[in-house]
């Protein structure tokens, strides 16, 4: 239970600082999301809810509050965050009610590269142009990384049987084995 009580806290906490910092807490919301999985693995994963439907709630309350901060961009990126994120809603919609995980590589995660992309833009260059043609490419760079997360992790699932400390331990061993093979 203090694990569910930790990933709660830091689920729902960190990305209230996507209001002050859009590209800093959405950055800082996906390590959470990520870091989540490690707490599971050292406290225990809560026994009254699966870890995906956990993780889909929590995704979608820090995806929500992007969602409203897209709301003051300008009407291209704004309509398009906006379609992005119906989009995404529709996916887990459809993969909550019927199980099946195709449902997420057919409705990828796009809206949070999309919402990264723009705040970035912002931030490093205020006066950045959202024309058609350069929202049509980025979003076609960065649909090919999205899809193949996408597949890897909820199609193929491919670290469903992993256990992500053992992966951490493992990592950490093999690198300091190089190390101690390769110093004198």
């Amino acid at each position: 239970m203090l694990g569910f009580a930790l990933v709660m806290a830091i689920r729902l906490t960190v990305p209230l600082t996507i209001w002050r910092w859009p590209l800093a807490g959405g950055l800082l919301s996906i390590v959470a999301d990520t870091i989540d999985i490690l707490i599971f693995d050292v406290a225990g994963f809560p026994s009254f809810a699966s870890y995906q439907q956990i993780d889909k709630a929590l995704d979608l309350y820090y995806l929500a509050i992007e969602f409203v901060v897209a709301q003051h961009w300008q009407s291209l990126p704004r309509w398009t965050a906006s379609a992005l994120f119906a989009y995404r809603l529709v996916g887990v919609a459809v993969f909550e009610t019927t199980g099946a995980r195709a449902a997420l590589l057919v409705f990828p995660n796009l809206f949070e590269l999309f919402f990264l992309w723009v705040v970035a833009a912002l931030h490093f260059t205020p006066n950045y142009q959202f024309t058609l043609k350069r929202i049509t490419t980025a979003l076609a760079v960065l649909l090919v990384p999205k899809l193949i997360q996408e597949y890897l992790l909820h199609y193929a699932r491919v670290l469903d049987d992993l256990v992500a400390t053992d992966v951490i331990g493992d990592t950490a061993h093999g690198i300091a084995g190089w190390f101690r093979s390769h110093l004198p």
